[in-house]
């Protein structure tokens, strides 16, 4: 009988799992000034990028208030906005960044539960 790591899922997994582990990640986060959420984003982002993405993580964080022509050319209609341009596929996590795991599935860090 096969093993459950014998699975072509479970290769791709566990093969997608270590490729996840040496990338690097190019994340810009959107704020508008200083407001409670948007600290809160930045606390969140910044603590998930020291834990999870040492030394492979380029984190940009973006004030709106400051720069509103970069707003438009991302299409942010909403913020707090996290664009995570690398590694493919671009992801958008919109709204308040205080779930911690929510924001690891959305970065491909966590598997779906």
């Amino acid at each position: 009988m096969p093993k459950k790591s014998d699975h072509p899922i479970a290769k791709s997994l566990e093969s997608a799992a270590r490729r996840s582990k040496k990338e690097k990640y190019v994340l810009r986060l959107y704020v508008a000034g200083t407001t409670p959420r948007s600290q809160e984003a930045i606390q969140s982002i910044t603590e998930i990028c020291e834990e999870n993405l040492a030394d492979r993580c380029d984190l940009q964080i973006i004030d709106l208030y400051q720069q509103p022509v970069l707003a438009k050319g991302e299409q942010i209609v909403a913020v707090p906005t996290l664009i995570k341009k690398l590694p493919a596929p671009l992801r958008r996590l919109i709204g308040s960044m205080a779930d911690k795991e929510k924001i690891l599935v959305g970065l491909d860090l966590k598997p779906k539960p």
